[in-house]
């Protein structure tokens, strides 16, 4: 495997933490496994799914446009019911 190969997702940086729960279909979960195992390889490192997930809704958040012109940060999200 090339080592020039970058993913669009980097090297990870430490975070704080919040523990989060969330289900996805088996097919998402095996495919970030897969990101997983190449990111591993790509960057050296194991890292499982469950630490990339929080680092691509980052990136994806930040790369949404609509999100960033519809004023985000300017309403507190709604509460759960």
């Amino acid at each position: 495997m090339s080592t020039t190969r970058k993913l669009r997702l980097g090297p990870l940086p430490k975070i704080e933490t919040v523990k989060l729960t969330f289900a996805c279909p088996a097919s998402l979960k095996a495919d970030l496994d897969r990101y997983a195992a190449l990111h591993a390889q790509i960057y050296g490192g194991a890292v499982d799914a469950t630490t990339l997930i929080p680092h691509m809704l980052e990136a994806f958040i930040a790369g949404d446009r609509g999100f960033r012109k519809g004023g985000a940060g300017k309403a507190a999200p709604p509460k759960p019911s």
